[in-house]
């Protein structure tokens, strides 16, 4: 068959979407911190938005006093007087009422139009009734530039502490050679990743002459590295203790049989009693199997919560948004309108009403995720009001098409919303995706069970089991059905797994060592 080129008429049904859809939907998967680096790059490149406080977004109004200075007093009217202009987003989330749906979610307006008629008869408008007072991403305390985080010293990285250590307690440069080299094979844990015999081959030397030099550097701290197994790790910290004797070799060298508590096996192996196998559990426990793990501890990253849920003093719950966290922004109407006069030709004007259009869109869609947030974790709090009343146990089964229904939006808007976002509520912290979890069916035609609850009851229940009285899968399951949890032994067994607890062979193994 000839291959030639032909024009074919074909009619397709295509969704597109507008680049104000696309952002919006952006910025509502963005959690509040990286809301405000969004917001600090549309700073910089759009010079008609403005930080609406004073006190840290000072500098952009600072540029522009001269220009404001030299305006008539007869000129256009103040953005404070005029009745169209584009509030900044401090005074669009001030209401005492959250707006309707025409024009506050994103789920119902992916258009380009707004309104800022308030909403009739929204009940739950009270839930939100604080100013927008971010920090917009930055503080000022005074001329420098750089936070802590700058110019706090680097933490020494284990290669470094390695090399250091080379350079002192190796003299030979053949040797300091190679130990830079097996330095290079070592993981992060401080194990070595590669063959040393490649390695001898790699740089013409002796095996031997290699296998020394790694045994100068197993000598090196922290005790443990240059490992080349866990055996070896363990070893290493136990000759160190004065500890490696043939009882505890013989150990290190079973120690799949200690992972499985196989303590009648491990005695007759090492030749010892009950209580000496004890304690020299009790020693492995205290080694640490990762050293080099130490030094490859990055910054802790603090969780910041999005959302903020109290409790009232009648009972009702406040959902609000965690100000602090969110960049405050406003249209500069005065700087717009003195560009625009000064601007002369097409392309100017043209890139006047782009960067306009886009700044007051981007105010816009910061209210619209605002009360899309809003929307949603209200409706959770509503649903799940059990879980902070009680806690887990009281967890409602809930999927986000359950939201999405009560509150009138798309799942996948719920899904946008609830991706990296936290709730800081009476109960503690957590990523909105926690309250949704599958349902367990209750027995004989009760009501169901959140899966995270009934994980929570199995291990409740494992915790208390007694050490003469193990709690098999099948136990736990006629337990739980007694509770009202119709529940499989696969169901258990898997939730059981996911708890990373150990089935009940080896929990009584395990207990058995311990009491002896």
């Amino acid at each position: 068959m000839a291959v030639t080129q032909r024009i074919d008429l074909r009619q397709a049904q295509t969704l597109v979407m507008t680049p104000q859809l696309q952002q919006a939907i952006k910025l509502l998967e963005l959690s509040n911190q990286d809301l405000v680096a969004y917001v600090e790059t549309e700073l910089e490149q759009n010079p008609l938005l403005d930080r609406g406080d004073d006190d840290r977004g000072g500098e952009n109004s600072a540029e522009r006093a001269e220009d404001f200075a030299a305006m008539d007093a007869g000129g256009p009217e103040s953005p404070a007087e005029s009745s169209d202009r584009i509030l900044d987003t401090a005074e669009y989330n001030a209401r005492e009422s959250m707006p309707d749906a025409k024009d506050s979610p994103l789920d119902t307006d992916y258009e380009n139009t707004y309104s800022s008629a308030p909403q009739e008869g929204m009940a739950g408008g009270e839930l939100y009734d604080g100013a927008w007072r971010g920090t917009g991403g930055r503080s000022d305390f005074g001329d420098g530039e750089y936070g802590i985080e700058q110019t706090a010293q680097r933490p020494t990285t284990l290669r470094e502490h390695l090399e250091a250590q080379l350079t002192l307690d190796v003299s030979d440069p053949t040797e300091r050679i190679i130990g830079l080299q097996i330095i290079d094979m070592l993981d992060p844990a401080g194990y070595i990743s590669g063959d040393l015999d490649g390695l001898a081959e790699r740089l013409g030397c002796p095996p031997a002459l290699v296998e020394s030099t790694l045994k100068k550097l197993q000598q090196f701290e922290p005790c443990g590295v240059f490992a080349r197994n866990l055996a070896e790790c363990l070893a290493l910290q136990l000759k160190e203790r004065d500890r490696l004797d043939p009882a505890m070799q013989t150990m290190l060298t079973h120690l799949d049989l200690l992972a499985k508590h196989d303590r009648v096996q491990l005695m007759k192996l090492c030749g010892v009693d009950a209580e000496d196998l004890a304690d020299m559990v009790g020693e492995i426990r205290a080694l640490n199997p990762k050293p080099g793990l130490f030094f490859e501890a990055g910054e802790v990253e603090t969780v910041i919560p999005d959302i903020l849920v109290s409790r009232r003093q009648d009972g009702s719950w406040s959902v609000e948004l965690n100000t602090d966290t969110l960049p405050r922004l406003l249209v500069n109407q005065q700087y717009h309108t003195l560009v625009s006069s000064k601007a002369h030709s097409k392309a100017e004007k043209e890139y006047i009403s782009d960067r306009l259009a886009a700044a007051n869109w981007l105010v816009k869609t910061l209210h619209q995720r605002a009360t899309t947030i809003l929307k949603v974790a209200s409706e959770i709090v509503r649903q799940q009001e059990a879980f902070l009343l009680h806690g887990v146990q009281h967890l409602k089964p809930l999927i986000r098409r359950d939201i999405a229904e009560a509150i009138g939006m798309h799942e996948s808007t719920v899904s946008r919303v609830t991706t990296n976002k936290y709730m800081a509520t009476p109960r503690g912290l957590f990523e909105l995706r926690y309250f949704f979890s599958a349902a367990i069916q209750g027995s004989n035609g009760a009501d169901s069970h959140s899966a995270e609850a009934v994980r929570s009851r199995i291990r409740e229940l494992i915790d208390s089991e007694p050490a003469d009285d193990i709690l098999s899968d099948d136990k736990l399951v006629s337990i739980l059905q007694a509770q009202g949890v119709d529940i499989a032994r696969r169901t258990v067994a898997k939730y059981r797994e996911s708890l990373k607890i150990p089935s009940s062979v080896q929990r009584r193994r395990e207990k058995a060592l311990r009491s002896a």
